[in-house]
């Protein structure tokens, strides 16, 4: 698809090697890329250009399920969260991604839609994302748990 931002992830070597976690037969893991609002802040995007679950074939459909329980048991496994937020506008980009958001009881920066504010703060400017060598380093340890993982 032709100007959109998700398909462009896709095919970027350079954000391969910084953000993807790992490539299935339907879907792209990866973490937020820069500016991130959150270490563990994660992506699942469709590897197909589509807008949404009313677009899924049935294969896409089937593994649905399995690919949003693999992506919040990776936030949750590896930031030690209490809850994993998941939300899909798909109005910055017309391409299915899921947001994986971590989600700690005691920072009130994730709490239910204070968590849209606190990602327009970080894009803005106001607060500070998170460094990109955490980022790397969650990466690196997230591919490595995604292995054990049956995909």
């Amino acid at each position: 698809m032709q100007n959109c931002g998700v398909c462009e992830h896709h095919r970027s070597a350079s954000d391969q090697f910084n953000y993807e976690i790992v490539r299935t037969t339907h879907w792209v893991f990866r973490h937020h890329p820069a500016p991130a609002p959150l270490l563990g802040w994660l992506l699942l995007d469709s590897r197909r250009h589509l807008a949404g679950p009313i677009d899924f074939l049935p294969d896409e459909t089937a593994s649905w399920g399995k690919a949003m329980q693999i992506g919040s048991g990776l936030v949750q496994r590896l930031t030690k969260c209490d809850r994993v937020y998941t939300i899909a506008f798909g109005e910055g980009a017309h391409h299915l991604h899921l947001h994986l958001i971590p989600r700690f009881q005691l920072d009130l920066h994730t709490t239910a839609w204070a968590v849209a504010d606190h990602y327009r703060a970080v894009s803005n400017g106001q607060r500070a994302a998170v460094d990109s060598i955490q980022i790397a380093e969650f990466v690196k340890q997230a591919r490595l748990l995604a292995k054990s993982f049956e995909l």
